[in-house]
């Protein structure tokens, strides 16, 4: 059986919360309604809130190495793709490509975000993440933000993915346990 073409979804970053152990980046479709939170860790919610807003250090940090590496090797960043969720746990990929060739990497979405908005590469997201995951709608009021946020204060990662944890659960039953095979080793 032949894969199924997926047509990604491109995003923009449209805003990144700080709380205080960690960071929630929201990726707002270009095309569409729908905004993807996505928890990261507090250093990578730093690293691209310090280019995103268009501070410029006097030295490279993680991400600024990574991308001068890349360019020196003769590759450039393509794309980047929130690819995938598996257990509550986001995937990325890093689209790299030297003239006729392309390569992709594993990434963290937090670190594989750091690296677009430095590269200036659109990013995208896969259609099957956003099915997987509880999205918000825009255009969201001023009430709507203040209440999200409040709700925020006593959010865990964990509250979001309860709803498909419990309807994955309800499909099981009817249709008995997942098929192995395929899925590459984590």
């Amino acid at each position: 059986m032949a894969k199924e073409e997926r047509k990604e979804i491109e995003v923009k970053i449209y805003s990144l919360a700080t709380m205080v152990n960690e960071c929630i980046i929201f990726l707002e479709e270009i095309t569409g309604n729908r905004l993807l939170p996505i928890w990261i860790g507090l250093a990578e919610g730093q690293a691209i809130a310090i280019r995103f807003s268009g501070i410029v250090l006097p030295r490279p940090l993680t991400h600024d190495l990574l991308l001068s590496i890349v360019r020196n090797l003769g590759w450039g960043v393509h794309k980047v793709v929130v690819s995938d969720l598996k257990e509550n746990t986001f995937y990325a990929q890093i689209h790299l490509k030297q003239n006729s060739k392309e390569c992709v990497i594993d990434a963290r979405p937090s670190d594989a975000i750091a690296v677009a908005v430095r590269s200036g590469c659109a990013m995208y997201v896969d259609p099957r993440v956003f099915e997987r995951c509880q999205v918000l709608t825009k255009p969201i009021t001023e009430d709507e933000v203040k209440k999200f946020k409040e709700e925020l204060k006593n959010l865990k990662p964990e509250d979001i993915f309860k709803e498909i944890r419990d309807k994955s659960k309800k499909k099981e039953k009817e249709e008995g346990p997942p098929k192995k095979g395929g899925e590459p080793d984590e």
